[in-house]
């Protein structure tokens, strides 16, 4: 499956925010990249800065454009607001639900995790980091896999919690309770601007 594969810290120095994690590359430099990132104060376009956002919220998650833009309009579908609905079936991809439960440290980790079949959802394995969790799946680590070392070491390096997910760190499984509020999602994201963009 297609994700992005380019340089991680010029994309989290473009957003000014740690999209793949801790990166010491911001405190270095805390302007974006490139010869004229420094000095630029060129007044951003609407259309730009809707663009802008609906980017990071795909570096953020791990997709590419058409994935993202399937992901928008199943969200358009569903009834309420269809920016919140986006950032709940964003959160309720498999690859997040593992980094949301502390089993990996970063996102790209969790969909590794995923892909190589270490995870399983009410007892099966499986591999597509993609899959939706719904209300009251169980999300584990497979048997043969919890003494690998990135697990281990996730586990004692993460203390993130989230009030959607149950997580047992002794058993390595969660169970997904619901759909997450709006308020509840820590990423800065403004989804309305999204919702702006494709509505054009």
């Amino acid at each position: 499956m297609a994700r992005y594969r380019g340089p991680k810290q010029k994309i989290a120095r473009r957003f000014k925010e740690p999209i793949f994690g801790p990166s010491k590359a911001l405190e270095r430099k805390p302007h974006p990249p490139g010869q004229h990132g420094r000095g630029r104060r060129q007044k951003e376009s609407e259309y730009a800065i809707q663009l802008k956002e609906k980017q990071k919220a795909k570096y953020t998650y791990g997709l590419l454009e058409r994935q993202f833009r399937k992901l928008f309009d199943k969200a358009a579908r569903k009834k309420g607001i269809t920016g919140e609905n986006l950032l709940k079936f964003l959160e309720a991809r498999l690859d997040n639900t593992v980094y949301r439960l502390g089993f990996s440290v970063t996102r790209r980790q969790a969909r590794q995790l995923v892909n190589h079949g270490h995870v399983m959802v009410n007892d099966h394995v499986v591999n597509i980091p993609s899959a939706q969790i719904c209300s009251g799946d169980i999300i584990s680590i497979r048997p043969r896999s919890r003494h690998l070392f990135v697990i281990q070491d996730a586990i004692k390096r993460t203390r993130r919690s989230a009030p959607w997910l149950e997580v047992d760190r002794q058993k390595l499984q969660g169970k997904f309770l619901d759909y997450p509020n709006r308020e509840d999602i820590p990423e800065n994201i403004r989804e309305q601007l999204i919702v702006e963009l494709y509505s054009k």
